[in-house]
């Protein structure tokens, strides 16, 4: 994999590089480094991760991010040591969900690449990206209900928009796991790809996405992520006026120009 360590920063629970994209911008990648603990998220980790992807989302060079594990577990769940002696007061205290509230903001697309364990936590994380590329060995699942608690970083809401409620209620009541096929045909996952391929296939799904020009892709991203908080006619109305906004950049003019000439557009993300 052509990748070279990102000089940012370096953490305690994650490996942050970039990812070279000839022809477009380069890739963020994150990658969960808890082996121990199966990538267990706890709220340093969070923090990290939510403190990289903002660099990303600051960094003109990056176009698109993603966030994996390991073979065996993308996150296996959120740390229970962390939380098995808190109350609701020590819970509501600590602002457990600070990180993952700063990552919904993210400008850029932001893709998860998993393999074996999504559970818990880890579900919720997958989510909480924009697309998710997943092994056929993956399993997906939101086990809490064992733990005599529920979903509390938007599982009950994002699985059920992306699934609908029967299968959300299957999934939250029982505990149980499901696999990546599953989950595809659920609408969860974007991609099913072979053992051992997540990676690949994730960082060239998102180098696709990282020669497109930046700007238009970001407002794309949040069209959509609008229609989810929305009723269709105010969903329209904020895809117009982002639409017509496009028109003021640098790229819709070179992009149409382009078009009419024949040949391939240069971006500038303005």
């Amino acid at each position: 994999m052509d990748k070279k360590v990102h000089l940012l920063k370096s953490y305690s629970n994650i490996l942050v590089s970039e990812v070279e994209n000839p022809g477009g911008l380069k890739v963020g990648l994150i990658e969960l480094n808890r082996p121990k603990a199966l990538n267990a998220l706890n709220t340093e980790l969070m923090g990290e991760v939510a403190e990289a992807l903002h660099a990303f989302d600051k960094d003109a060079e990056i176009g698109c991010s993603v966030i994996t594990g390991s073979e065996k577990a993308f996150a296996a769940g959120s740390d229970i040591k962390e939380m098995a002696e808190m109350n609701s007061v020590d819970a509501y205290s600590a602002e457990m969900f600070s990180a993952w509230d700063r990552i919904r903001l993210m400008k850029k697309p932001v893709i998860a690449s998993v393999s074996g364990y999504a559970l818990g936590g880890g579900c919720e994380l997958a989510m909480l990206c924009d697309m998710i590329v997943a092994s056929e060995c993956a399993k997906f699942g939101q086990p809490e209900i064992n733990l005599a608690v529920i979903p509390g970083a938007g599982g009950t809401q994002r699985l059920t928009r992306a699934v609908g409620k029967a299968r959300a209620m299957e999934m939250i009541l029982t505990g149980k796991m499901f696999s990546a096929r599953e989950m595809f045909e659920a609408g969860l996952v974007t991609r099913v790809v072979e053992d051992g391929k997540f990676l690949e296939e994730s960082l060239n799904l998102a180098k696709d996405i990282a020669v497109k020009p930046a700007l238009a892709v970001q407002l794309a991203k949040e069209c959509i992520l609008k229609s989810f908080d929305t009723t269709i006619e105010t969903g329209i109305e904020f895809e117009r006026k982002n639409f017509y906004l496009l028109f003021s950049s640098g790229d819709k003019q070179e992009g149409m120009k382009a078009f009419i000439e024949k040949r391939k557009a240069v971006w500038k993300g303005k």
